[in-house]
């Protein structure tokens, strides 16, 4: 019988018992340590990393306010659309699902291939403002860790109509132009947010505190009549093109609030998409200024008659039909000899206007520019006013006191004039205006008597009737008053010899003024430049349309137009 062996029983010596029980503990310290560090120190990191991976802050957009002109006609509205967008680090996609997703968002491969390559991101759009229905393909192809978002693209419906005054907004829906710049906060809102926990699917799977509900932004309505505004933007387009002008400009003012009822400007732009359109976004009519030319000369006439030194039919000398101040020489188109007030600014005399302007005091002068508004901006709240120029009376020398009576070294805005006229429709008070509705009419500031408003407005009559610079401003069915204005355009050396800008200013009914328009077209080259030829027409077009839309009283029979083939215009002074 075989023998057992017994154990061998190892013994440790005790200094190393000793040594691993204190590299046991050693190691357990290490570890609560780091638990301490982690859990207290570094507790926040932790919580930071823990948190990117499930936590999300969602931000719930807020939806843009609407733009509309005075009767609630829509120039600008948000409609929903959705925005693709994806976290690299949690997409798992397949070569067919790339292929299709780059399909149906109309990109190559690559730039999805591309845009998914850094998985240390955690967000990259794929394609921004899709339709709801493209998104939904899109979905359905359930490819992990891409998403969708809601945003609104903006739409504007009278398109190039209105696009100067509405302006047009940025992929990120901030105002770029106009408008929608200018009243940007306004329209904007405030967006709200959404904080939750997704899962790996990017389903949400918890609210972690309460909604904050976006702030939907506010409507502005404009003071604009869309009807007036599609009338001013054809007919002004139709005369740009026939006298083969670079440019032109429009306004319709309410005469009795101020209120702008069209502004147009050619060339223009489509705001729905915005492209190639460098040097077409100025509103010409508020950021550009120009020589008014004998359009000043009303401004003039009231000037003398209001200092008491001349009435309307005060006789004036004109002949031989120019005159010498200094070197220069002032020139009428046609000799005419004595002319009353009433005939200077209905033959539009140059020497008339003159010699009015130089029997007076050049404070008095400069006193009335600037009571009328020239020099200064119509704070119409409009990015980009012009402000104008008018020298400091103490500076003028006598010929360009003389000078500035019929429109030259003084520059204005078309609005400006445009305002400048507002006087002889309200006795003598000159409105402030504006491209908001109004609830109430604002109260003016008055400039001339009564008297004198009317005085100058029964001259501003003579203009369109045969003898007149007007002829083509006329308007079947109700009286006009207004008067036309040619200038050579400045160029660097000085005047141009054949580059003009014609213009018109007038209102009509002229018994009771309901509206105000003011027409410029810029260097016609087709060989007629007249204000009287190139813009009263697009006046009488528009004030004929825009007054019968607002049913407004005629003021003379129906046979009350001369056709101008019969009668020609009289050619104005330059």
């Amino acid at each position: 019988m075989a023998m057992l062996t017994p154990p061998v029983i190892v013994k440790l010596p005790a200094w190393r018992r000793r040594l691993l029980l204190v590299l046991v503990l050693l190691g357990f310290a290490a570890l609560l340590g780091r638990s301490v560090y982690l859990q207290s120190f570094h507790k926040r990191f932790l919580q930071e990393k823990g948190d990117a991976r499930y936590n999300r802050t969602l931000t719930l957009p807020s939806q843009r306010g609407k733009i509309t002109d005075r009767y609630g006609e829509l120039l600008a509205i948000s409609s929903p659309v959705e925005s693709v967008w994806a976290n690299p680090s949690d997409v798992k996609i397949n070569a067919n699902q790339t292929k299709r997703i780059a399909d149906l968002l109309g990109l190559k491969v690559a730039v999805v291939d591309k845009k998914l390559a850094n998985s240390e991101r955690e967000f990259v759009y794929l394609k921004r403002r899709v339709s709801p229905e493209l998104a939904s393909e899109v979905m359905k192809l359930e490819v992990p860790g891409v998403y969708l978002q809601r945003e609104y693209k903006r739409y504007y419906p009278a398109g190039q109509v209105t696009a100067h005054l509405v302006g047009f907004t940025g992929i990120d829906d901030k105002g770029q132009e106009g408008f929608e710049l200018t009243m940007n906060e306004m329209l904007s809102g405030k967006s709200g947010s959404r904080r939750v926990i997704k899962d790996r699917a990017g389903h949400i799977v918890e609210d972690l505190e309460a909604v904050k509900v976006p702030q939907d932004g506010h409507d502005v309505t404009l003071s604009i009549d869309r009807r007036i505004q599609y009338l001013a933007h054809r007919e002004l387009s139709k005369a740009v093109e026939k006298y083969k002008a670079t440019a032109g400009a429009a306004i319709v003012l309410d005469a009795k609030t101020g209120e702008v009822l069209a502004m147009v400007n050619v060339p223009t732009y489509n705001p729905n998409n915005p492209v190639n359109i460098a040097g077409k976004t100025r509103n010409r009519a508020i950021t550009d200024t120009f020589e008014p030319g004998s359009t000043m000369k009303t401004v003039t006439a009231a000037a003398a008659l209001e200092s008491g030194k001349y009435q309307p039919d005060t006789q004036i000398q004109t002949a031989p039909g120019y005159m010498n101040i200094g070197s220069a020489t002032i020139h009428d188109a046609h000799p005419h000899g004595v002319l009353t007030v009433s005939e200077v600014i209905q033959k539009s005399s140059n020497v008339g206007a003159v010699k009015m302007s130089l029997s007076l005091e050049p404070q008095y002068l400069w006193n009335i520019y600037n009571q009328i508004g020239f020099g200064a901006k119509t704070r119409i709240g409009f990015p980009g006013e012009a402000s104008g120029r008018v020298r400091d009376y103490k500076t003028w020398r006598p010929i360009e006191q003389a000078t500035m009576s019929y429109g030259h070294g003084i520059s204005v805005t078309l609005l400006q004039l445009a305002r400048a006229y507002t006087v002889f429709a309200n006795d003598g008070e000159i409105k402030p205006v504006s491209l908001l509705k109004l609830k109430d009419v604002p109260v003016g500031a008055q400039v001339f008597s009564a008297k004198t408003a009317h005085e100058v407005k029964d001259m501003l009559e003579l203009v369109v009737l045969p003898g007149g610079t007007a002829l083509k401003a006329q308007v079947l069915g109700y009286r006009v008053a207004g008067k036309t204005g040619t200038t050579h355009k400045l160029g660097d050396r000085g005047y141009e010899k054949n580059k003009y800008v014609g213009s018109f200013v007038g209102m009509a009914p002229a018994s009771n003024p309901r509206l105000i328009m003011a027409v410029m077209i810029d260097d016609p080259s087709s060989g007629e430049y007249y204000g009287g030829t190139v813009a009263a027409p697009v006046f009488s077009t528009v004030m004929a349309d825009a007054l019968r839309m607002l049913a407004v009283p005629q003021d003379a029979p129906n046979n009350n137009v001369v056709i101008s083939s019969d009668v020609e215009d009289v050619k104005e002074s330059i």
